[in-house]
């Protein structure tokens, strides 16, 4: 039904869309900018963090399609439109991700996607089967663990009913951190970001493999290969919590 709305007026979804699409490269605009300054940023080239950018930003995009309108669970607490959901025959999960389902965020994944394959055009790197199998292994996986975000976030507003900002960090700026190679950041902050955050295996960890580095830090060369664990906890996770706040909520009492 949603998709039906965005598409009745034709021009106006074009112009969001292609608005989105123009807002977000202005994010890669700036990084192409920095590097006509440095011939490389943590040691890695410009199709190199092309390559982390557009990972990041087509995982990012994909999650923020399929959920991304949860965030705004704080608002139907409030206003009370979440009681009428709850009484639908419907998974309650599933109705807060159609709802106002906006398809104009293909522009988001579009703009990534076609950073990602220039990347990958321009990249000088011996295509193994295994390497191009770990394009679409980043993607799912790294969707994986930021749909877990968004639903995390999600469901910390059943306590604090107005903490979609605090969600954001973790998302949208999860997203910004992954753009950029983690070795421009603090070795603590990277650590935080593989073992208490986990946003280094949406793309960081997966890309080091298919750009043949070993691990600046000195890590395991298993944990190229850890996306999947860190998702499935990260679900678990989500899960647990989601569920914890359904049977927590008590209406708004209006």
């Amino acid at each position: 039904m949603w998709i039906r709305v965005s598409l009745t007026y034709r021009t106006s979804f074009a112009m969001l869309t292609l608005g989105q699409l123009l807002v977000t490269g202005l994010d890669f605009l700036g990084i192409v900018v920095m590097f006509s300054a440095v011939d490389a940023l943590g040691g890695f080239s410009l199709p190199e963090v092309a390559f982390l950018y557009g990972g990041a930003g087509v995982c990012l995009g994909l999650a923020d399609l399929l959920l991304g309108n949860i965030e705004r669970l704080g608002q139907k607490i409030r206003l009370g439109t979440f009681d009428a959901m709850m009484v639908r025959p419907v998974p309650l999960y599933a109705q807060m991700c159609s709802d106002e389902f906006a398809l104009r965020r293909l522009g988001r994944i579009t703009q990534a996607a076609v950073v990602l394959a220039w990347s990958i055009l321009t990249l000088d790197l011996d295509w193994t089967p295994a390497k191009v199998l770990a394009v679409p292994y980043l993607v799912v996986f790294g969707t994986a663990i930021f749909v877990a975000f968004f639903t995390l976030g999600a469901a910390f507003q059943f306590w604090t009913t107005d903490g979609s900002e605090a969600a954001n960090a973790f998302t949208y700026g999860g997203n910004t951190l992954a753009q950029y190679p983690l070795t421009i950041y603090p070795l603590e902050a990277v650590k935080a970001l593989t073992f208490l955050v986990p946003l280094a295996f949406v793309n960081w960890y997966p890309s080091l493999f298919v750009l043949g580095r070993a691990d600046p830090l000195g890590l395991p060369r298993a944990m190229q290969f850890a996306a999947p664990v860190a998702a499935l906890v990260l679900a678990a996770v989500a899960a647990v919590a989601w569920r914890g706040g359904v049977r927590r909520y008590r209406s708004t009492g209006s």
